[in-house]
């Protein structure tokens, strides 16, 4: 049972799991579950573990420990400090001209998987979970964030330039052949 807990735990991440949840999930007892909670927790004071369980309102969550965090700050500024990647820009884009929008909706106009890619844009703090879609399983939806306009010197959503949507090419590059920049001649 233990293993199943950590397992749910870490799939569930920084929102956690009450022991009702687990009790719920796994189809145990209430006390059954507290057991096989404290005997995780005990597995985890060993120094040569990296995480922790904590209870965090009624909540038991997989966290980090505080005697590590040096470490991690090192990865969490990488992240912050490196610049987007062409894959991350494509992203962006789809986002701010589509918003609200689906991650499997993102994947269907990049015509690749873009799960790393959006959780990377999060992190960054370029874009936010805005609602839920009405499609089966309600998946996350997903809009650009202030940070986002800052970042990009924006007022706002409708100042990003205006596009002219085209018709798609069979063999072409999904993401150029439906979005093309219009040229504006102002100058």
């Amino acid at each position: 049972m233990k293993a199943a807990i950590e397992g749910l735990l870490f799939v569930k991440g920084s929102d956690g799991l009450t022991v009702s949840e687990l009790s719920s999930i796994l189809e145990i007892s209430k006390e059954e579950v507290k057991e096989a909670l404290k005997s995780l927790y005990q597995d985890y004071q060993s120094e040569e573990r990296g995480i922790q369980l904590e209870l965090l309102g009624e909540h038991f969550k997989l966290t980090t420990k505080p005697e590590h965090k040096e470490y991690y700050k090192k990865i969490v500024l990488e992240e912050e400090n490196s610049n987007l990647s062409q894959s991350a820009l494509e992203t962006l884009a789809i986002i701010a001209y589509n918003e609200p929008i689906t991650r499997v909706e993102i994947d269907e106009i990049r015509g690749v998987n873009s799960s790393y890619v959006v959780r990377k844009l999060l992190i960054k703090n370029l874009i936010q979970e805005v609602g839920r879609s009405e499609l089966p399983g309600r998946p996350k939806q997903y809009g650009v964030t202030n940070f986002f306009l800052d970042y990009f010197g924006l007022g706002g959503i409708e100042e990003l330039p205006k596009i002219e949507i085209k018709e798609e090419k069979e063999d072409g590059n999904l993401f150029e052949s439906r979005y093309q920049e219009e040229s504006t001649n102002e100058d």
